[in-house]
């Protein structure tokens, strides 16, 4: 191997380590289950519209089950994350906090988790009340 090659062989390897790049992966990954939420969204409500007032009781009787309390705590999570690190990145953009890039990160994931242990309190309560069917 040259010189050359063996000075470009490993540009960008440090990239893939560390703290930014899991909040870079866990940012894309936020956005994707955002995307394909909003496009179920759509759907299920377009065929709530269509069916009328027994389908959409119907539906919103299928959402009462503990599996999609869950999927929605899932929802919580994507929302928070995906949010609160897009602020970071914002703040990163208008130069505010690059040299203390990880202490912000930590700091939007607190809020994150105080927000979602809110949430998390309230959905486990919920299913307790309604008995815990999954299906």
């Amino acid at each position: 191997m040259s010189a050359k090659n063996r000075e470009t062989a490993n540009v960008g390897a440090g990239n893939w380590k560390g703290l930014g790049m899991w909040a870079w992966i866990l940012f894309r990954v936020a956005g994707v289950v955002l995307v394909f939420y909003l496009f179920a969204h759509i759907g299920v409500i377009s065929s709530a519209r269509l069916g009328g007032h027994h389908t959409m009781n119907t539906i919103f009787k299928t959402f009462d089950k503990t599996l999609f309390v869950l999927l929605d705590l899932l929802l919580v999570w994507a929302v928070l994350f995906h949010g609160l690190n897009g602020v970071r990145i914002v703040l990163m953009d208008l130069g505010i906090g690059i040299t203390r890039h990880k202490a912000m990160f930590w700091a939007c994931m607190a809020v994150a988790v105080v927000c979602f242990a809110f949430f998390a309190y309230s959905a486990l309560n919920f299913i307790a009340d309604k008995g815990g069917a999954w299906l």
